[in-house]
C-alpha cells in the first residue's frame, strides 16, 4: 500500500499544512524502547513523556513503551494492570514462567501509554549466556566491570525476546515497528536484525558516546570531524565496547535518526553513517486563554525573585530592584559543554562595560547547576531571616502608624505626623535598620561546597573577580541544587523561576537539542543560544531574524573562543539597553515562536521516520515516494515589521534611549496587528521536497 508523505497535520497558529493519508495503526503495533521509560536519568526522558501524548493519541492501544523496573519508580508512576492484547499478555506470561520478572501498566503521564518494564536484577543470571549470544551476534566483548554496559546487555536481550516472542504469534500482521532510543538500548536493536525478526527498526541517537567525551576535554571538536581517529580516541577513553555497541546499533537499524542537524553531522563521523531523518525535540505547549497571562505571571513570579534578592544582598541593596535584570544558566554542571566558561568571561566584560558607561542597570546572573554540597549557606539563610525579620518590623510599625491615623482622621484631625511614632518605634526602626549591616560581601554561592577550592565556577570567579561588590553592575549568585518550592531558600519550582527572569543564557559547545532554551521560549522568555546546539541550528532555519524574537545565537563554530565571548558581551549588553516596553515587546514576539516547538507540529518528523521504517522493511505491503523526506526547514517566520526590539550589536554613542525614542516606539508598535501579520505571512508555501540538484548544503551551514 502506497505510503507517499502518510500524515495529517492541524495548522497551528498559521503553521503550514501537511495532510496526507494516514497510516493503518490498527495493523501495526509501535514499541518505544529506551533506559529512561518511567526512570528519568536526562533530557531523553522528557522527550519520551512529553512526546507520549501526541503518539497514544495517534496509536491509541497499540502503542507500547518499554524500559528498565525500579521499584521506587513504578510505585509513583506506573499503574499496573493486566495487558488486553493477547500477544502482549502470552508474551509477558512466557518471560514469567522461565524467571525474567516483567511489569505491564499505564504510565500515569499525559496520554497514559502502556509500559512493559523489565526487571534487569531477575535476569542477571542470564548474564553469561546473553554476553556470549552479544559476541556471536556482532563480535563486541563486554568487560565485566562496567556494570552499566552489562545492564545494557541484559535490557538489549530482554526486549529482543519480547520482540521474538510476540512476533511468533503473529501471522501477517499487525506488523510491528521497534523504536530504540541511545545506545543503552542498542543490544535490542542488533539481537533483533541478527535473529531476523519481523520488525522495522528506528535508531535514535541523542548525543553520541565519544562526541560528549571529546568536547569535555576542550577539544575544537566540530573543526576537527573528519581527522579524528575513532578508534584510539574510545581507547583511549576506555569506552570502546560502548561506542562499538553504539555503532553497530547505527548501522543495525532500518532507519537512523538525529535529534538535531548538528547531531547529523556528527554522528556522519563519529558512526559513520548519515541520518535517514532529523528528529527535533519538541514541548506539549499550553497556551492561556488569556493572551497577556503569561506576562501576568512574569510579573508575578519576578517579584518572588526580588524578594529573595532583597536577603541575599541585605546590607548591600544599594542597586534599584526595579532596574535589575535577573540572567540565568541552567542544566548539568558541564562546565565547558554547557558553556559556564564563556559566560563567565562575558559577565567580566559586561561588568566593565556597565560601570565604564554608568549605567543604572544591574544584573544578578543564577548559575542553577547541581553540584555535591554539605548545605546550605549559613550567611544566606541568615539573609532571608533578616529580610524576614524587617517585613516583619515594618508591618508592626504600619499598623499601630494606620491605627492612629485612622483614629485622628475619626476625630476629624490633621495627625501631627511628628508624634504619630513614639520613641518605642523609632528604637525598633533603628535595631532593624542596624540588624541589616554586615561586615562581609554578600555570598556567591548559595551553598557549602564540598570541593570549594577546585571548583570551576568558584575559582573562574575568583580570577574574574566577581565578588558582589558595591560598585559591581553584574552580581553573581551559584546555586548548586536543582529548584524546588520546598526549599527554605529561594521556593519556587524550575517554571516559576524562568518565567521570573528577564533572559535565559546557554552558550553551549555541545548541546545536541537544547531543552533549556526551548523551555523559555514556551514561556515567552528571550534566550542566548549557540550555532552548536540543535535548538539553536533550529531556530536559524525557520526564523528569518532570531535576535528580534528574542532568540540570540551566539557563533561558536566559525568564531574563535575570544570572539565568540565578545559576540556574547554584546548579546547581553544591548539586552541590557532595553526599556521595559521593549522587553515587554520582546518577549511577546518570543511566545510566538511557542508553536514552532510544539509536538502537534514536530511530530511529524517521527511520523516520517516510522513511515520510511516501515517501506524498508516490508516494500511489498508499504510503498514510499522517494520525495517525501520532510527537512526541518520548512517556512520561515518573518522579520518583524517594526522597529528592531533591542538595539543593534553595534553600540551607540550613548548608552541610553532617550524618552522620545521610547514615545515613538508605542505609536508604531501594535502588538495585535503585526501577530496577524506574521500570522499572515507565515502562511508561504511549505516544501517538503529535498534539496535540490547542484546544491550540497556544507556541513555547519545554516541560513542566517
Amino acid at each position: 500500500m502506497p505510503l507517499a508523505r502518510s500524515l495529517s497535520m492541524t495548522s497551528l497558529n498559521g503553521l503550514p499544512l501537511w495532510e496526507d493519508e494516514d497510516l493503518p495503526v490498527e495493523d501495526l503495533l509501535l514499541f518505544e524502547v529506551s533506559w529512561e521509560v518511567t526512570n528519568k536519568v536526562g533530557g531523553i526522558y522528557t522527550v519520551i513523556q512529553t512526546k507520549a501524548r501526541i503518539t497514544a493519541d495517534e496509536w491509541g492501544e497499540n502503542y507500547f513503551l518499554m524500559g528498565p523496573y525500579f521499584e521506587h519508580n513504578v510505585k509513583t508512576q506506573v499503574e499496573v494492570c493486566e495487558p488486553l492484547n493477547p500477544a502482549i499478555k502470552k508474551a509477558v506470561e512466557t518471560m514469567k514462567g522461565q524467571g525474567c520478572q516483567v511489569f505491564f501498566g499505564r504510565w500515569l503521564i499525559e496520554g497514559s501509554p502502556y509500559v512493559v518494564l523489565f526487571d534487569i536484577a531477575s535476569a542477571a543470571w542470564n548474564l553469561d549466556r546473553w554476553k556470549g549470544e552479544f559476541w556471536d551476534a556482532s563480535n563486541i566483548g563486554i568487560p565485566f566491570q562496567d556494570r552499566e554496559a552489562n545492564d545494557a546487555v541484559i535490557f538489549g536481550s530482554l526486549t529482543a525476546w519480547f520482540l521474538k516472542e510476540i512476533s511468533n504469534q503473529i501471522d501477517d500482521k499487525p506488523n510491528i515497528i521497534a523504536h530504540f532510543h541511545e545506545w543503552q538500548a542498542g543490544v535490542g536493536i542488533i539481537l533483533t536484525r541478527f535473529r531476523k525478526l519481523p520488525v522495522a527498526t528506528i535508531f535514535t541517537t541523542h548525543a553520541t558516546l565519544l562526541g560528549r567525551y571529546l568536547c569535555a576535554a576542550n577539544i575544537d571538536f566540530y573543526n576537527n570531524l573528519d581527522e579524528f581517529d575513532i578508534d584510539k580516541e574510545a581507547g583511549e577513553r576506555q569506552i570502546y565496547h560502548r561506542y562499538c555497541m553504539e555503532r553497530a546499533s547505527v548501522h543495525c537499524a532500518h532507519v537512523f535518526t538525529t535529534v538535531s542537524q548538528i547531531t547529523a553531522t556528527e554522528a556522519e563521523h563519529m558512526l559513520k553513517r548519515n541520518a535517514d531523518v532529523v528528529t527535533p525535540n519538541g514541548l506539549n505547549i499550553k497556551k492561556f486563554s488569556a493572551t497577556h497571562e503569561f506576562q501576568n505571571l512574569h510579573i508575578m513570579y519576578k517579584a518572588r525573585i526580588q524578594e529573595f534578592i532583597r536577603g541575599h544582598f541585605y546590607g548591600h541593596l544599594d542597586f534599584n530592584l526595579e532596574k535589575t535584570l535577573f540572567f540565568f544558566i541552567a542544566g548539568r554542571y558541564e562546565f565547558s559543554n554547557k558553556g559556564a566558561d564563556i559566560f563567565l568571561e562575558a559577565l567580566s566584560r559586561l561588568n566593565f562595560l556597565l560601570r565604564v558607561h554608568k549605567s543604572d542597570t544591574t544584573v544578578v546572573v543564577f548559575f542553577i547547576m547541581p553540584a555535591k554540597t554539605n548545605n546550605f549557606n549559613v550567611e544566606t539563610l541568615k539573609g532571608q531571616a533578616v529580610r524576614k525579620q524587617l517585613w516583619d518590623t515594618a508591618q508592626s510599625v504600619k499598623e499601630k502608624f494606620g491605627k492612629k491615623l485612622y483614629d485622628a482622621l475619626l476625630r476629624g484631625e490633621i495627625p501631627d505626623l511628628n508624634k504619630i511614632l513614639d520613641r518605642d518605634d523609632i528604637t525598633i526602626m533603628k535595631r532593624a535598620i542596624f540588624a541589616t549591616q554586615r561586615q562581609t560581601l554578600p555570598p556567591v554561592t548559595t551553598h557549602n561546597m564540598l570541593d570549594d577550592s577546585n571548583d570551576p565556577i568558584l575559582n573562574t570567579i575568583r580570577r574574574i573577580g566577581l565578588f558582589n561588590n558595591r560598585t559591581d553592575r553584574v552580581k553573581v549568585i551559584l546555586h548548586p541544587e536543582f529548584l524546588s518550592s520546598a526549599s527554605p531558600l529561594l521556593p519556587m519550582d524550575y517554571e516559576e523561576f524562568v518565567r521570573g527572569c528577564h533572559l535565559g543564557v546557554f552558550p553551549s559547545y555541545y548541546e545536541p537539542w537544547g531543552y533549556t532554551p526551548a523551555e523559555c521560549t514556551v514561556m515567552g522568555i528571550p534566550s542566548v543560544t549557540t550555532n552548536l546546539s540543535g535548538f539553536g541550528c533550529f531556530m536559524q532555519e525557520h526564523v528569518a531574524d532570531p535576535a528580534a524574537y528574542g532568540i540570540y545565537i551566539v557563533d561558536r563554530r566559525f568564531r574563535s573562543p575570544d570572539e565568540s565571548c565578545n559576540q556574547l558581551t554584546q548579546f547581553l549588553y544591548g539586552f541590557c539597553q532595553q526599556s521595559r516596553r521593549q522587553r515587554i515587546i520582546q518577549r511577546n514576539r518570543t511566545e510566538r515562536l511557542s508553536d514552532l516547538l510544539d509536538w502537534r507540529y514536530l511530530g511529524r518528523y517521527y511520523m516520517h521516520a516510522r513511515h520510511l521504517a516501515l517501506s524498508r522493511t516490508f516494500p511489498e505491503k508499504f510503498e514510499m515516494e522517494p520525495s517525501a523526506p520532510p527537512k526541518t526547514e520548512g517556512f520561515r517566520y518573518p522579520r518583524p515589521s517594526s522597529v528592531p526590539p533591542s538595539p543593534s550589536v553595534s553600540q551607540p554613542s550613548s548608552p541610553h534611549q532617550s524618552d522620545e525614542e521610547d514615545e515613538d516606539e508605542d505609536e508604531r508598535y501594535d502588538e495585535d496587528e503585526e501577530a496577524e501579520r506574521d500570522k499572515q505571512n507565515i502562511k508561504a508555501p511549505f516544501s517538503l521536497g529535498i534539496m535540490p540538484p547542484g546544491k550540497k548544503q556544507q556541513h555547519g551551514e545554516y541560513r542566517n
